[in-house]
């Protein structure tokens, strides 16, 4: 049986949208709106102690990044499209390049380039204060649930 979603009210906001604050993992993370245009959203992951993966330099563990970078690509797609409508990752490679800086703040830009009746193509990087040193890029695509 095919499941037809429902569409929210109003053009898609990503900072209102962000404001309502995230729940879930995303809010667990402590993931946060950080600056948007028309086709790509950027969000912020703090550096918290208790998300560190490598005790002895303190860096985040990769599984948070991982999370924004699929929030961000995400909040990329509604805002190339003007709505939400729900969607699932299809696919999401991550290419992690370097550990974040101990203490600093991760940075994901999330970019939807390119949509179809049934697909969003997105890519995307994560910085920890420098976009020409990305920590991590990505790439991926969100299958459309109501298509």
């Amino acid at each position: 049986m095919a499941c037809k979603a429902k569409r929210m009210a109003g053009p898609f906001d990503a900072q209102r949208f962000a404001a309502r604050g995230f729940g879930g993992h995303g809010g667990r993370l402590g993931i946060a709106f950080h600056a948007n245009g028309p086709n790509w959203v950027e969000l912020r992951l703090p550096w918290q102690a208790d998300l560190v993966g490598d005790i002895e330099r303190g860096v985040l563990a990769s599984g948070p990044i991982i999370t924004l970078m699929d929030m961000a690509t995400s909040f990329s797609v509604w805002q190339k499209k003007g709505v939400f409508v729900p969607h699932a990752t299809l696919d999401l490679r991550v290419d992690y390049l370097r550990p974040a800086a101990s203490g600093r703040t991760v940075i994901g830009r999330g970019e939807c380039y390119r949509l179809t009746r049934a697909v969003s193509f997105v890519r995307g990087s994560a910085h920890d204060g420098d976009p020409d040193d990305p920590v991590a890029h990505v790439a991926g695509t969100f299958m459309n649930i109501d298509a």
